[in-house]
């Protein structure tokens, strides 16, 4: 609280007039007749009357206070606070004038009013305004941290949400500010209260803006989560652990678990086989960090190859089409069949197990599993960094469950947009080279003890052909494996 501190003789008249907010008192000249001796029982029970009166003030009179708090002068109270805290004789030798003691009140009551009764004033922070300023002017680490993407990203993202009358802005919130809201929530996990206090809008503005930007990113989903032109990578063409034996490879597809918020009723469904309550994201990658698909909302307990399978027998899902000897490749949850490669069943595939005195593969299946392990880890990259990015991801945010599934796939549009804006974004560079490998859960093992049709077959037969040729190249040419 900022006080104006003008000439000592300003703390009585004045002041005391604008404190009754009605009527001018004058000071009372000190004279023997008009001093009492008050006991320092009676002195405090004074000053405590005093403060529970000002506190009991209305709000007119309050107001009445902040309006004219430059002609506020305290320097008579501190005065008398000093001579009353330096003084040896007792109290019952010290006399007081009532108006001195009315001050005191006043100014005791006045600063409890802005300092607690008021708590958090927000006066004391930046506007909504003010904070973008502070951001988007500010060094770029500060951006990369609240709207964790680069200011040219965010600046260009705001461009196509204005361009296309997805969003527009309003005469209190441009659409800088209700971006910056939704990623300040979904980048922090903030409570909406948080967001309240940064931005100074009510919890109703939050909570709109918050959905109408969720709202318009999913929209983006249409055209950011697509498939690439079908060639080889060039993660697989500059490799010759790779190539040519995955040349036909266009993908990963793989299931990964969000902690889930969901009603006692739904819960034993979303429990999953760690016991937590989470939704079953079915997501498809390319090898340059891009998701393709995302299928959110499937319960936790629900095991990959069935959400798969549904997806593929569900029209509506529009799963990207498969071109002919074309494949995914997916971990042992899933079947090897036509359009998706797996590994062996029964042997060593995890690269952690690729270590110590058993680095080298044994034969051609466990050559096989180790580097389709080894191209298959790039969708766990893609699932870090879309955690590490917007940590809602991480928690049980306590949303209704379609506002869960949404903001899921709003993470990965944002994700995508981002890679294709900024290939060298401190995220993605962060992962380059890193191995990022989920440890094996040998339950979804047992739930792929399907009967062999033909397309199995022929999944089959690709994958032995790829093994032999991968194996007697490592054999006779001993090439890096």
């Amino acid at each position: 609280m900022n006080y104006v501190d003008e000439d000592g003789t300003s703390g009585s008249g004045d002041d005391t007039n604008m404190l009754d907010g009605h009527s001018k008192r004058q000071p009372v000249t000190p004279s023997s007749s008009g001093r009492r001796k008050r006991s320092r029982k009676t002195a405090g029970d004074a000053i405590v009357d005093a403060m529970l009166e000002i506190a009991a003030a209305s709000k007119m009179r309050a107001a009445a206070i902040m309006k004219n708090e430059e002609r506020f002068s305290i320097s008579r109270c501190i005065k008398v606070l000093d001579e009353m805290q330096d003084t040896s004789a007792s109290m019952d030798d010290f006399d007081i004038e009532l108006d001195e003691m009315e001050l005191v009140a006043a100014a005791a009551g006045y600063y409890c009013y802005n300092s607690i009764t008021k708590r958090p004033q927000r006066g004391r922070s930046l506007s909504g305004n003010g904070f973008m300023t502070q951001v988007l002017e500010g060094h770029d680490d500060v951006c990369r941290e609240m709207f964790r993407m680069d200011k040219h990203i965010f600046h260009k993202l705001c461009d196509i949400l204005r361009q296309r009358g997805m969003l527009r802005d309003t005469s209190g919130v441009m659409i800088e500010e209700q971006l910056a809201i939704f990623l300040n929530i979904v980048g922090h996990n903030e409570r909406n209260r948080v967001i309240q206090e940064r931005f100074q809008h009510s919890g109703e503005t939050i909570s709109r803006y918050f959905n109408n930007v969720l709202k318009a990113i999913k929209s983006l989903s249409r055209e950011f989560l697509q498939p690439t032109p079908f060639r080889t990578p060039a993660e697989i063409l500059n490799s010759k652990r790779f190539d040519p034996y995955f040349k036909d490879c266009i993908g990963v597809v793989d299931g990964m678990h969000i902690p889930a918020h969901v009603p006692a009723k739904d819960q034993s469904q979303f429990r999953n086989k760690k016991g937590l309550l989470s939704q079953n994201v079915l997501a498809a990658c390319t090898f340059d960090l891009q998701f393709i698909f995302v299928y959110p909302g499937w319960e936790g307990s629900a095991p990959d190859s069935r959400v798969l399978r549904a997806v593929l027998d569900d029209p509506n899902q529009k799963f990207p089409q498969i071109p002919e000897g074309k494949y995914y490749l997916v971990d042992m949850g899933y079947a090897n069949t036509q359009g998706f490669i797996a590994p062996y069943v029964g042997v060593r595939s995890h690269l952690h197990e690729f270590i110590g005195a058993n680095q080298l593969p044994r034969n051609a299946k466990e050559l096989f599993n180790h580097r389709h392990s080894s191209l298959r880890n790039v969708i766990q990259r893609c699932f870090d960094v879309l955690k590490t990015r917007f940590p809602i991801l991480k928690v049980a945010p306590q949303y209704a469950f379609h506002i869960q599934r949404d903001i899921v796939i709003a993470s990965c549009v944002l994700h995508n947009f981002i890679l294709r804006e900024e290939r060298n974004d401190w995220l993605f560079s962060a992962i380059e080279g890193v191995v990022a490998e989920e440890l094996p859960d040998f339950d979804d093992q047992l739930d792929m003890q399907l009967a062999c049709s033909m397309q199995e077959q022929i999944a089959s037969a690709s994958r032995d052909s790829i093994a032999t040729g991968m194996w007697n190249d490592f054999i006779n040419k001993w090439d890096e494996w």
